[in-house]
């Protein structure tokens, strides 16, 4: 087994979905005070950890299917450059450590963490055969990647934390259905026994009810938080949200794999001016110090 094979079977291209424990750090207008930008990474880096832990027993229940799956085949254990035996002793040190790590910090955090594992087992043994319920506990895991960061930096649980990483999970969930039927076609029900399920037309309510209550709970937090200006991100926003749903209506493997967003210029350009034009309203005071010591420096 080799390392390019070890870092694959690992799939750090899904640790994206991680980030989302800084959100309550970044919301509470907390970003820039350096143990708690700390006690985040750490919580990153076992919820890193606990995400390999879930994919890789995940790919050792799907190794039959994956084979027969055009996109999934050349993954270590389908394609046979990692053994079973391999993956399963890999699989247990990635979780040791990520327990150890989050017992050093958090006993709550360590709840997380062991929720986020079951409730993913239970996802890969039972209710990714479920419709509506296999996207549901998606959207369930958001929202404990989320809070988990609430335990690290103790602080309060928001609402709007749970509101708004609950839709986006279920909008990215519909989508990628929805572009796995439009990509499988007749045979999506043998790469995914759910598929047999959904329907183009009931994906496409779900999509239009998640893409609704995404921009409606995101646009309610935008005027009702402490952040005055929030508001001005409602815009770009929108746009994220639409381009994102341009590309899933139009064959884009992006739907189906959010991590290969990077690929389309438009929505990385609009995603970063979001994630910009936030932590700038958020931290303006902040911002305006660092303004005022580089002129002074400067001149």
């Amino acid at each position: 087994m080799s390392l390019l094979q070890l870092i694959k079977l690992c799939r750090p291209q899904q640790w994206y979905k991680n980030f989302l424990v800084f959100l309550p750090l970044i919301f509470v207008g907390r970003l820039f005070e350096k143990e708690l930008l700390l006690l985040s990474i750490a919580g990153f880096v076992a919820l890193c950890f606990m995400s390999s832990t879930n994919y890789i027993l995940n790919d050792l229940f799907d190794m039959k299917k994956d084979r027969l799956n055009s996109e999934k085949k050349s993954r270590p254990l389908a394609s046979g450059a990692v053994k079973p035996w391999q993956a399963l002793i890999i699989a247990v040190v990635l979780f040791a450590a990520s327990i150890w790590i989050a017992l050093n910090f958090s006993k709550y955090f360590t709840y997380s963490l062991l929720f986020l594992f079951v409730t993913t087992l239970w996802y890969s043994v039972v209710l990714k055969k479920e419709a509506i319920l296999d996207i549901l506990l998606i959207g369930v895991n958001f929202i404990t990647r989320s809070i988990s960061g609430t335990f690290l930096i103790n602080v309060s649980i928001s609402p709007w934390l749970v509101l708004c990483t609950f839709f986006l999970s279920l909008f990215l969930s519909t989508a990628k259905r929805q572009s796995e039927l439009a990509f499988l076609g007749e045979h999506a029900q043998m790469h995914r026994s759910v598929l047999k399920k959904y329907t183009p037309q009931l994906t496409n309510a779900l999509i239009i009810i998640s893409t609704a209550l995404l921009i409606v709970s995101y646009s309610l937090y935008s005027f009702l938080s402490n952040y005055k200006h929030l508001f001005f991100t409602i815009p770009i926003a929108l746009y994220v949200i639409t381009r994102y749903l341009y590309l899933a209506y139009s064959g884009s493997e992006i739907a189906r794999h959010p991590e290969k967003a990077i690929k389309d210029w438009k929505l990385m350009l609009g995603m970063l001016l979001l994630v910009l034009l936030d932590l700038f309203i958020i931290y303006e005071k902040e911002f305006a110090k660092i303004l005022i010591y580089l002129s002074q420096t400067m001149f």
